[in-house]
């Protein structure tokens, strides 16, 4: 099925005064090129990365399909030594494995202690440090978390959210990242931050009708390249080909609207959090009643919420 979409915007040389003024404002994804990275996008092979990056034990998704989903987890979660795991991520076949010989590997690196330290790779992977650079484009305390990611050829994550502004880097390879507006978040067909639809390119619209209304914002990224995603955006991301990225998270809200427990960040906003959970209980009052005083007092409230709570500011 051909989906139409619009192009990401592409620009080259953009300033940090460029970028905090007039683009950032804005709040839709870029793309930014010839950014200052520093070696690693022509250094971080894998056998470099496998040399230099060490045999610490790293915390892997395993998959025996290339579509993971974060819903029914379709992977298992396993351990290997970082040099092995880059090794193996950059296999098509594997002789040694776990499932399958043609199983899908994906790091998502953690804080030592994922319960209470955020990922940085300068503390994590201390050798790869003075190999990158990160885009100065937020102050340095809002900073939250550097995330190194690697993926096996033609391995493709589930839609999501995160709740921070990032910038994906794409340090090696290629991916093709398909975006979606925060306000399609209705035809997403949502499980918590994470779409059930796993298959964006041929989704079963008997299943998900609603899913052809939304609106799709699409790139490739290839080495070097920047992506700005801002909070909220959904995100879909495709490896077509093995490769390394870091993400940049920051915070962009003040400090105290977030989840102090969140070491990930993708925890909603304290506030988010609350109401959700006051809904709920509206929810459950509103079940006191019959179906028709209920399914009345239901659009009321839906009613309301749009006048009071929905913005008329963004497209």
């Amino acid at each position: 099925m051909a989906w139409e979409s619009l192009s990401v915007p592409r620009l080259e040389g953009v300033s940090q005064e460029r970028f905090l003024q007039h683009l950032y404002p804005q709040r839709k994804p870029l793309v930014l090129e010839g950014i200052d990275l520093g070696a690693c996008t022509s250094k971080w092979t894998v056998d470099y990365l496998s040399q230099v990056g060490g045999r610490k034990e790293v915390k892997i998704h395993v998959a025996a399909v290339a579509q993971m989903d974060f819903i029914s987890k379709n992977f298992v979660y396993r351990t290997l030594p970082f040099d092995k795991l880059v090794q193996r991520a950059a296999e098509e076949k594997h002789e040694e494995f776990f499932i399958s010989e043609d199983e899908k590997y994906y790091l998502r690196s953690l804080g030592d202690d994922p319960r209470k330290d955020v990922a940085d790779i300068r503390k994590q992977f201390p050798l790869l440090e003075g190999d990158i650079k990160f885009p100065k484009f937020f102050k340095e305390e809002q900073f939250f978390s550097s995330v190194f990611r690697i993926s096996s050829p033609g391995l493709q994550l589930w839609t999501h959210y995160d709740v921070m502004d990032n910038f994906l880097i794409q340090v090696t390879g290629k991916k093709r990242v398909v975006l979606f507006s925060p306000r399609d978040a209705q035809y997403l067909y949502l499980s918590g931050t994470k779409s059930e639809v796993l298959d964006i390119d041929n989704p079963d619209l008997a299943k998900y009708p609603l899913f052809s209304k939304a609106r799709r914002y699409e790139c490739s990224l290839k080495a070097g390249d920047v992506l700005f995603i801002p909070a909220l955006w959904f995100h879909n991301v495709i490896s077509e080909e093995f490769g390394v990225g870091v993400n940049i998270f920051w915070k962009h809200l003040p400090s105290e609207c977030y989840d102090k427990t969140d070491t990930y960040g993708n925890k909603d906003p304290t506030a988010a959090s609350r109401a959700a959970q006051i809904l709920d209980r509206a929810l459950k009052t509103l079940a006191e009643l019959p179906e028709e005083y209920r399914d009345f007092y239901a659009r009321r409230m839906v009613l309301h919420i749009q006048d009071k709570a929905y913005s008329k500011n963004f497209e």
